[in-house]
C-alpha cells in the first residue's frame, strides 16, 4: 500500500462529527419545512368558511323544487312587453336554439317562419308547436303577452310586426283584449 492510499482512507474525528450532523442537519431542515408548509395551509382553511360552504350546500341539496306564489284574484293585471316575456320565457329555448327553436335575431332562422305571418306565429305560440309548449311553457301569459313577444322576436329577425296594443283593463278584469284585435294582421295580410 501506498502513502497516498492510507491518506484517502483514514477519516479525523473532526471530518466524522461534520459528516454526522450535516447528515442529521439536512433532513431535519427540510422536515421542519414540511411542517411549517402544512401549518400555514392549515391555517389559511378557517373553519367558518368550511361550515359556509357545507351550510350553502345543504340548503341547494334540500331547496324545493317548486315555490307557491300567491296572487291576488282581484288585482289588475298589466301586460308585459315584448322584451320582457322574453327575457322570463322564451330566452330559454330561443337564444340557445334549443330543441331546433329559433334563435333570437337570426334572420335566416325567422325568415320562413316571418313568411307564414304574424297571425300563424301567434297561433304556434299559443297553443305550440314542434317541441315549443303551447305558451311557451307559462299558461298564465295572455294572448296579448305572447303577441306581443312574438312581434319582438320577429322584429329581431327581420320582420315588420307591429305588436299589439294593451288596452287598460278594468277594475277586476284579469284579461285583456283578445290578439285578434290590433292592427298589426292587416299590415301582414299586405305583405302576402
Amino acid at each position: 500500500m501506498s502513502d497516498h492510499d492510507t491518506k484517502m482512507t483514514k477519516t479525523t474525528p473532526q471530518q466524522f462529527f461534520f459528516a454526522l450532523w450535516g447528515g442529521l442537519f439536512a433532513p431535519i431542515i427540510a422536515i421542519a419545512l414540511i411542517v411549517g408548509l402544512i401549518a400555514k395551509i392549515q391555517g389559511s382553511h378557517s373553519n367558518e368558511a368550511a361550515l359556509a360552504y357545507n351550510d350553502q350546500a345543504v340548503e341547494e341539496r334540500i331547496h324545493p323544487v317548486g315555490e307557491v306564489k300567491i296572487i291576488d284574484a282581484n288585482a289588475v293585471h298589466v301586460d308585459k312587453e315584448g322584451s320582457e316575456v322574453f327575457g322570463e320565457v322564451c330566452t330559454a329555448c330561443h337564444t340557445p336554439g334549443a330543441l331546433g327553436a329559433p334563435k333570437f335575431g337570426d334572420k335566416a332562422a325567422w325568415g320562413p317562419r316571418i313568411k307564414q305571418g304574424y297571425q300563424t306565429l301567434i297561433q304556434h305560440a299559443e297553443n305550440g308547436i314542434r317541441q315549443m309548449p303551447p305558451r311557451g311553457g307559462n299558461p298564465d301569459l295572455t294572448d296579448v303577452e305572447i303577441a306581443r313577444a312574438v312581434a319582438y322576436m320577429a322584429n329581431a329577425g327581420g320582420a315588420k310586426f307591429t305588436p299589439p296594443e294593451g288596452a287598460a283593463p278594468a277594475a277586476g278584469a284579469a284579461a285583456p283584449a283578445p290578439a285578434g284585435a290590433p292592427a298589426a294582421p292587416a299590415a301582414d295580410a299586405k305583405k302576402m
